[in-house]
């Protein structure tokens, strides 16, 4: 901790830097911008205002301020803050729990398989899943499920606006998927194992942690 108000003045000079860079080559009406160094220099300044951010954040939990204070804060649960930039310890290890994501294309997959589900192509959707959830998840299962979404918020319409989440919440790798219905929103999340294969899929609210 020592070091990290250094860190964060470094880091934070850097965004000022860079902000005001995209700044001037936006505001200059006689030059014609190359827009790909347009989006090349706004992706440099949000990678370092989400270092700053996470410092920022350490530094609050470190002063004793709370998961909730700062998910009211950030306008999302406490669960959804501790998951973003918390530092939990795998209770089996005592070490710092890896949160780096490895399935490259877990978004992509998941979009698929909940396609799959939506539209009864059963037989598909279960070559990617793992052996508890090919058990479980039967066909009386799948009907019950979307029974029971449709009378909350009707038919299904699409996928809503918005790019899956992905994120990594101890050994698995966890997709949340925006979806529209006729009266309300909800979101599919798919959870997939160490051998990415899926080990849960269920639809939610979308306010659910």
């Amino acid at each position: 901790m020592a070091d990290s108000p250094r860190t964060l003045t470094t880091l934070s000079g850097l965004l000022a830097e860079q902000a005001s860079a995209l700044a001037e080559a936006l505001a200059d009406p006689l030059a014609s911008p190359v827009y790909l160094d347009l989006v090349r220099r706004a992706q440099s300044v949000d990678g370092l205002a989400e270092q700053v951010l996470k410092l920022c954040v350490q530094q609050c939990r470190d002063a004793g301020h709370t998961w909730q204070e700062l998910g009211d804060l950030l306008g999302v649960t406490r669960q959804a803050a501790f998951q973003r930039f918390g530092k939990p310890i795998d209770p089996r290890t005592g070490e710092p729990m890896d949160k780096t994501v490895r399935m490259a294309d877990a978004g992509e997959r998941a979009i698929t398989i909940v396609t799959a589900v939506l539209e009864g192509r059963m037989d598909e959707a279960r070559q990617s899943f793992n052996a508890q959830v090919l058990e479980a998840f039967t066909d009386e299962v799948r009907g019950d499920g979307l029974a029971t979404v449709t009378g909350l918020v009707g038919a299904f319409e699409g996928f809503d606006e918005g790019e899956p989440f992905v994120r990594r919440i101890g050994d698995h790798t966890v997709v949340d998927i925006p979806l529209r219905y006729e009266a309300g929103n909800m979101k599919a999340r798919v959870a997939f194992d160490t051998d990415e294969k899926v080990a849960g899929l269920t639809i939610l609210a979308p306010e659910t942690p």
